[in-house]
């Protein structure tokens, strides 16, 4: 059984697998729709909606093997939790933009708004797997097919669904959930966490380049936290709230992320880690970390 799935006869949230990248089953829309400018992640310039001069003709990439020596990191980071080939082969059944080039602007925002609801329905999955969230098992279940019934709808109905509103209303179940979790967490460890007056840790706060190493973060709100270059080697992340944390960079050396809440295979893979890094069972560990 998926570790998502639930017990025969009750609802049961996405599986983890469908919200996972399956390039081979997608008609190469992130490597398409997205642009990128020359950096350190990019070694070009390309305009959105232009096909990266790497797309063969059958949709895969030429140079996938090598992509962060030549200078694509960036491409190695990106992952779309499954929505590429939930278009291609679900939305559009089979029809591409590069046989039919009037769809291409459509089929390309439509990969956008689909890899909003795949993230969202990622988010949602993850609470609704915690015993701790029971109290909010049916608040989140009825988010989980409101977005799936808004992912399956036809392209042109999907493009004009509201899925900003579904997004705030499904953020404010999601920190609600989060806090009840952590408080409870809390109450029984009677701990509490704090920061230096340089950097102070919580929601939002600027950590970039922070020295975090082996601290127990266990239960900490890191929500939208700039943790970019920070050295979090050795530190205890579990239950930790890392949604729309920037991890760039962020040395995750024999950190333990087993049961933070929220935690994605983009901020994984955008992250330093080792083979002593412990992550949850849902996320995969990238090939290129030491």
């Amino acid at each position: 059984m998926n570790e998502w799935e639930k017990n025969e006869g009750e609802p049961a949230a996405t599986p983890a697998g469908r919200l996972r990248a399956s390039c081979e089953d997608c008609f190469g829309l992130c490597c398409t729709a997205l642009p990128f400018s020359a950096s350190a992640d990019f070694a070009a310039t390309k305009q959105a909606g232009t096909p990266c001069g790497h797309l063969r003709e059958d949709y895969r990439c030429g140079v996938h093997g090598k992509l962060r020596e030549i200078g694509y990191r960036g491409c190695t980071v990106y992952d779309c939790f499954g929505a590429g080939q939930r278009i291609s082969a679900e939305t559009y059944k089979g029809r591409s933009w590069r046989d039919e080039p009037g769809l291409a602007g459509d089929m390309f925002e439509a990969f956008h708004a689909m890899r909003l609801l795949h993230e969202l329905l990622w988010y949602l999955g993850d609470a609704l797997a915690r015993s701790e969230a029971a109290p909010f098992r049916a608040e989140i279940e009825q988010s989980i097919a409101t977005a799936e019934a808004m992912a399956s709808l036809p392209a042109e109905r999907l493009l004009a669904a509201d899925t900003a509103t579904l997004r705030m209303d499904a953020n404010k179940l999601l920190t609600q959930c989060s806090e009840h979790i952590r408080a409870a967490f809390v109450r029984k460890t009677r701990r509490a966490v704090g920061g230096n007056k340089r950097k102070p840790i919580g929601p939002r706060a600027d950590l970039m380049g922070a020295n975090l190493k082996n601290m127990d973060l266990r239960g900490v709100n890191l929500r939208g936290a700039y943790l970019i270059a920070a050295d979090l080697s050795g530190a205890d992340l579990r239950l930790a709230d890392l949604i729309g944390a920037d991890l760039r960079d962020a040395d995750l050396s024999g950190a333990n992320l087993s049961d933070c809440l929220f935690l994605t295979q983009f901020q994984v893979n955008s992250a330093k880690g080792d083979a002593k890094t412990l992550l949850p069972r849902r996320l995969e560990r990238p090939p290129y970390w030491s």
